[in-house]
């Protein structure tokens, strides 16, 4: 990796002792005053005279959860979980309804991209999952409606290329509203798709990975690529792998990825969690829980605390987004909520442990 891309690492590694002052009193607060950045930050919403005034596409709703604000809704439902900032649960939860309601009006009213109608992270399925859970939460049976909404797209997922720039991933493709599904079933206690939209659905992805591999002659039965590029994983792959098969080698891969994040992950484009600092920090609370080593929470306390130093603020990129969950501090705040509870941690959105 170019060292242009990454802040050097000077932190001492893991001694046997953690770091002092990453208790809840100490981290609570910061967590807050970060809230209320965020929400000062945001950009004008649908509907809302501001945004009525505002370039066209420079709306809030647009992004998903990717950039725009229904990842700072996700981010407010993520908070309101937490036991430790109980105090401020409903207020959060008001919040986040006011952000994902915007949305889902952009995604009724608007004019969707007929291709991001079922992407999770940067389109409607992600929309109506997350004003799913943040009405669950809430307590209102009306919950159903966008729940319904959500279950509707698994039609849109069924023919083998939908997208041309790639069917299968987690931004826009079929593995990305699976994933949501297994989001919703989690959090929600119930199923969300039947078993034959599932199958449907993870047929359509191994007949797209035979189909691609083949064209591209690869010496294996599946292969996928978004926009031309081919994909496979980072650390999370081989968590799960691990996690179903028991094979000792992909934990191990597993801790060598840890250990290169260790040397080149606080990275320079920012604090998100897609590919900034507290993404990085984020493989450090996943290696915690499959191995119970408190090596790494260390390690992401140290990630933690660089997030706030002169250092980074000076030297890291300016974003345009930088309230939003994948690129900005709605991100590090999961991470924070996360580093404070690391038994619970998983990556937002995305659990290899369910």
């Amino acid at each position: 990796m170019d060292t242009k891309r990454c802040f050097t690492n000077h932190f001492d590694d893991y001694q046997g002792s953690l770091l002092a002052g990453h208790c809840e009193e100490a981290v609570a607060p910061l967590v807050t005053a970060t809230i209320e950045r965020i929400l000062q930050e945001l950009p004008p919403l649908e509907g809302s005279a501001e945004a009525r005034g505002a370039t066209a596409g420079a709306s809030g709703c647009d992004g998903g959860l990717y950039s725009g604000v229904a990842g700072v809704a996700y981010m407010l439902y993520h908070v309101s979980q937490s036991p430790l900032f109980a105090a401020a649960r409903e207020r959060y939860l008001c919040s986040a309804k006011r952000l994902i309601d915007a949305c889902a009006r952009a995604e009724e009213w608007g004019e969707p991209d007929a291709d991001t109608r079922a992407a999770f992270l940067l389109g409607g399925a992600g929309v109506y999952a997350v004003a799913t859970l943040v009405y669950h939460a809430m307590g209102r049976s009306d919950y159903v409606q966008p729940l319904g909404k959500f279950r509707a797209l698994s039609a849109v997922c069924a023919p083998v290329s939908f997208l041309e720039c790639g069917s299968d991933e987690l931004f826009v493709g079929r593995a990305g509203y699976l994933c949501a599904a297994l989001v919703l079933k989690q959090k929600l206690a119930q199923e969300v798709l039947t078993p034959a939209q599932i199958k449907s659905i993870c047929q359509g992805i191994l007949d797209s990975g035979k189909q691609y591999a083949m064209k591209k002659r690869k010496p294996f039965p599946l292969m996928y690529s978004y926009y031309g590029t081919e994909y496979l994983g980072i650390a999370y792959l081989f968590a799960k792998a691990y996690l179903v098969s028991k094979k000792p080698q992909y934990l191990d891969t597993c801790i060598r990825c840890g250990e290169l994040t260790w040397q080149k992950g606080l990275l320079k484009k920012g604090p998100g969690i897609c590919h900034g600092v507290a993404g990085s920090a984020y493989v450090f609370l996943l290696l915690y829980r499959l191995t119970g080593n408190s090596k790494y929470i260390y390690r992401a306390q140290r990630f933690a605390q660089f997030l706030f130093t002169e250092e980074f603020k000076a030297g890291s990129r300016v974003l345009e987004s930088i309230y939003s969950l994948y690129e900005g501090f709605s991100g590090t705040v999961c991470f924070l909520i996360d580093l404070l509870q690391p038994n619970q941690a998983e990556f937002p959105l995305f659990s290899v442990f369910v």
